[in-house]
């Protein structure tokens, strides 16, 4: 007999082993998909990890129901990845297929069955599998267990199996595919009227019936077909668009036998040809460093390039895929953002052609599998660039990773698990496939550096901007001191609306940044101090003007605006702080002549906004950008001469280790936006504290100085790249409950890590979704083995909920928590 072991899409800490009946016992492979029986009345889409003949001792194997697929969906190294992310970031593998397959190829279970209208009676039934039928005749969809109670069997799901092989009912809704082939209907004309002789015939025929004739001329004029060459395919959308006659008309010619209509698979992804040009040669600086790298890689699997904003990174990255390419080998182009896809696609598009595949969280699941599958099957992509999620995709031989930006959080996943880092991922990928990995950004990671400044990285810099511009100028506002004189206009300085004006006069764009979304960031009463907050969190709610709404950036809640505080009943409510959308406002009042638009979270909600921004921006159809965090990722503007940051102090005053290099990494970068082509371009920054050390070291540009000083401060306070960090999160809806849980869970752990272990601590959002949350932290150093940590701590947590009145406890283990 034939056993496999499955990974399950569910958080499960192991495998599952399942008899192949002998129908299958020669085509199943790892990494096929098979639909299998769990728990009691579900199936679920598992994939297969092992093939052996050992049943399993603890329990009696089940047989699996289906093979969906002919060949493998996964290649190597695939499952040996997942495996390395499963056991480096603590997530069950089940998580880790969740993550990384699209939904769109996962077959989940409600089990509910239908009746397939189309089937037509050709072989004999059973007499249960008739009853079955029976229930079904209604037309109406039943689960499982209405059917089994509908007709009296006991064990139904045999005979539904049975029953779809052979075509005649359907399992629907979350166990159909989710991911449909996508087709469009095609019209020809019939084997017999493509005669020539046959065609005049028609012609007279069709002398009466004027539009019907009308049609057929049309369609012989798209589709060439009397010419005999290069005859063209014509959609029946297209021909009744060109033609301008109804539907009735072609049914007509189809009834005739004159015209037939046929499907045909479109993909839904735009392959089309694209010319391809060659990339802009390399200048001096940008060739010497790229032969710099590459004399890197004999010796190092990674290579970490600092290079200063607008060095012309891309062009660098753009002729080391090209080189790739002519190796036969795939690249992978990673980055923080879908906005930076946006811009990325154009440009890459015209030296790689349909070689160009894109990857990200705003394509429809369908076009995601179709990537997949286009990978899979080797169907021209050779280039991908992505997100995060890229990491999983059916490369075939990479021969080279980018991750560019290298520094940026996005590449970090919180929640759900698996909690992994990409640019991590990344270079564990790309030594799986022997391939060589490249980390650029211009404010790396105080860990990347390290690893550079060590030698565990090879390291390369760029200090010369292209075209030699220099880089920007960076001017402080002392917002203390602008409001001491009452010189501010809304949240601006004199200082930033001075040169605001400048730059729209002189016809050039403005960026202006900030930090937050929303109008404000709370209401307060200015009578009774009344703060509304969140029913479900711990937090205030935010104000969102546009929607008169007030709204929870953590679970989503919202509620409408209050006219008068529910506590004094007095309209005394109003506005603290300002995000962009009340920038967005100041800024339309303060220049009605300038066009603005804000570019955040909630402006870039559908698939095609964010482009639009980008576009407009890109094409002077915008004058003044105001955004967040969005606005500071590697973005390339041309017209650019100002950029404006309207409230360092928030970013250098957050209580986080690592506030103080993420404020230098977001003021560098945002600055970075300015200037970048023809001119000097100018920073306004305002802030309550000019002298602080990271404002200096922005100014100047003196990355290594906040490198130096935060390495010593991490050094003495335990924190990476000296240690490393996992961070334990428990969750429950009762606070005494996690109380009581995370200081058990902290004692058990001081008993194997002594002081290592700190906490259990409150974060500063104390509930979300009304479950309390408390956080312990583990810092562990370099040279202690983090899997025999992780093995203590997962006992740990094993332990905890095993014990009565915990058992509903969620505990969440972060490696290296960012």
């Amino acid at each position: 007999m034939k056993y496999i072991e499955v990974i399950l899409p569910l958080p499960l800490g192991n495998t599952f082993t399942y008899s192949v009946p002998d129908e299958w016992s020669k085509s199943v492979q790892i990494g096929m998909r098979v639909i299998v029986p769990f728990g009691k009345k579900k199936m679920y889409t598992a994939i297969v990890s092992l093939i052996h003949s050992n049943a399993p001792t603890l329990y009696k194997a089940k047989e699996i129901i289906y093979v969906l697929d002919e060949k493998p969906i996964l290649r190597y190294p695939q499952l040996k990845f997942w495996e390395w992310i499963s056991n480096y970031y603590q997530a069950y593998i089940g998580d880790v297929y969740r993550a990384a397959v699209p939904s769109g190829l996962k077959l989940e279970s409600e089990t509910q069955v239908r009746i397939n209208a189309d089937y037509e009676e050709e072989t004999e039934m059973s007499e249960k599998e008739f009853r079955i039928l029976d229930a079904l005749s209604d037309g109406k969809i039943k689960n499982v267990a209405e059917l089994t109670k509908d007709t009296e069997i006991t064990d139904v799901m045999p005979l539904v199996k049975l029953l779809m092989e052979k075509g005649a009912v359907e399992v629907s809704e979350e166990l159909t595919e989710k991911y449909k082939i996508k087709t469009e209907t095609y019209v020809r004309l019939t084997e017999e009227a493509a005669y020539e002789s046959r065609l005049k015939e028609i012609f007279d025929e069709l002398s009466k019936a004027q539009k019907q004739l009308e049609m057929l001329m049309k369609y012989l004029d798209l589709s060439k077909a009397l010419s005999k060459k290069n005859t063209v395919e014509v959609s029946k959308k297209e021909l009744l668009e060109k033609s301008g006659v109804s539907t009735s008309v072609l049914n007509g010619l189809i009834e005739k036998g004159i015209l037939e209509s046929y499907k045909k698979e479109i993909g839904r992804l735009d392959l089309s040809v694209v010319k391809t040009e060659d990339p802009f040669p390399l200048v001096e600086f940008q060739q010497k460093a790229m032969n710099e790298i590459y004399r890197q890689f004999t010796e190092k699997q990674v290579v970490l390039l600092h290079g200063v904003t607008s060095s012309g990174k891309t062009e660098i990255y753009i002729h080391m895929i090209q080189k790739t390419l002519t190796e036969k080998k795939q690249a992978l182009y990673l980055v923080p953002e879908i906005a930076l896809t946006t811009q990325l696609t154009s440009r890459l598009k015209l030296v790689f052609g349909n070689k160009l595949g894109v990857y990200h969280s705003k394509f429809s699941d369908a076009e995601r599998v179709e990537i997949w599958d286009n990978l899979l099957n080797g169907k021209g992509y050779e280039v991908i660039v992505g997100v995060r999620s890229s990491v999983f995709l059916p490369f075939r031989q990479l021969g080279l990773v980018i991750v560019d930006e290298e520094h940026e959080t996005s590449y970090k996943q919180f929640d759900p698990a698996p909690r992994y880092h990409a640019r991590n991922a990344a270079i564990v990928l790309a030594q799986m496939h022997g391939a060589k990995t490249l980390l650029g950004t211009a404010t790396p990671s105080i860990e990347s550096y390290f690893n550079a400044q060590t030698g565990k990285y090879g390291f390369v810099e760029i200090n010369t901007r292209f075209k030699e511009i220099e880089l920007p100028e960076i001017l402080v506002a002392n917002t203390k001191e602008a409001y001491r004189k009452k010189q501010m206009q809304g949240h601006f300085t004199p200082l930033l609306m001075q040169k605001i004006n400048e730059a729209l006069t002189a016809n050039e764009q403005v960026i202006l940044f900030q930090n937050r979304r929303g109008y404000a960031p709370y209401l307060e009463c200015k009578g009774c101090a009344y703060v509304p907050k969140c029913k479900n969190c711990d937090v205030s709610l935010t104000v969102h003007k546009y929607l008169n709404k007030l709204t929870c950036h953590y679970c989503g809640h919202t509620e409408s605006l209050p006219g008068i505080c529910p506590v004094c009943n007095t309209p005394n409510l109003e506005n603290k702080g300002f995000g962009t959308e009340k920038i967005e406002q100041e800024i339309r009042d303060f220049f009605p002549k300038a066009k603005t638009t804000r570019m955040d979270f909630d402006t870039t909600r559908g698939k095609k906004s964010l482009e639009k921004i980008i576009s407009d921006f890109e094409n002077g159809r915008i004058d003044i950008l105001v955004g967040t965090q969005m606005v500071t990722k590697g973005l390339d503007f041309e017209r650019v001469s100002l950029v404006g940051i309207l409230n360092a102090d928030n970013m250098l005053n957050f209580p986080d280790f690592r506030s103080h290099e993420r404020a230098y990494q977001l003021m560098a970068q945002v600055s970075g936006r300015a200037g970048r082509k023809y001119k000097r371009g100018i920073v306004v920054l305002q802030t309550s504290n000019p002298n602080h050390p990271i404002i200096k070291q922005v100014i100047k540009n003196d990355y290594f100085t906040m490198f130096r000083t935060q390495l010593t401060e991490r050094k003495q306070f335990r924190y990476p790249p000296y240690f490393r960090l996992i961070e334990i999160t428990l969750r429950h809806r009762n606070a005494k409950v996690v109380d009581k849980a995370a200081r058990q869970m902290a004692s058990e752990m001081v008993k194997i890590f002594g002081k290592r272990v700190m906490g259990p601590n409150i974060p500063m959002i104390g509930r979300i979704q009304n479950f309390y949350i408390k956080n312990i932290l583990l810092k562990l150093e370099n040279k202690i083995s983090p899997n025999q940590a992780k093995k203590y701590l997962q006992s740990i947590a094993d332990t905890i909920l095993a014990t009565e009145g915990f058992k509903s406890i969620r505990i969440s283990l972060d490696v290296d928590p960012m």
